[in-house]
């Protein structure tokens, strides 16, 4: 599958978005989450206390940015005029040693998550921004040697 991010393209075999302690995510995260999961030809799976889904074509993955830009754009809007002002940022990471591994002893691949920014200052005063990953709520990039084994 081919899955552009903003203009980097990642040849994988498949992206898994995870909601991991659902009963600690905020309401914005289960948003995101339910978004994903309501699209067609994908299915939740539940191991734990983490939610999966995973998708391996280009056309889902496509409808499940957009997706996630509409919610967090709605989110944006919702903030109060001039209360505060409200942003967004995908964070990619991604470690790995000489061997492909990374520090967990795991196969290196590619994660991404959501930080959310908060800016509650006026004009003249001290920054009041405060930034919060979204802890909850992220999606891993597959290598394109490895795929997720589905549970039957």
């Amino acid at each position: 599958m081919r899955a552009e991010l903003y203009g980097l393209i990642f040849d994988t075999p498949a992206i898994t978005f995870y909601l991991w302690s659902p009963w600690r995510a905020s309401m914005l995260e289960h948003r995101l989450f339910e978004a994903i999961g309501h699209l067609p030809n994908v299915e939740i799976e539940q191991e734990g206390d983490e939610f999966r889904v995973h998708i391996d074509d280009g056309k889902t993955w496509r409808t499940a940015l957009q997706n996630i830009e509409r919610i967090m754009k709605g989110w944006q809007e919702e903030a109060g005029s001039g209360e505060e002002r409200r942003t967004w940022y995908w964070l990619i990471d991604g470690d790995t040693d000489a061997h492909g591994y990374d520090h967990a002893g795991e196969r290196a691949c590619l994660w991404a998550g959501i930080r959310i920014c908060l800016d509650r200052s006026n004009p003249g005063e001290s920054d009041k921004r405060e930034d919060l990953d979204m802890e909850s709520f992220g999606l891993q990039i597959w290598r394109e040697d490895e795929k997720p084994t589905r549970r039957q």
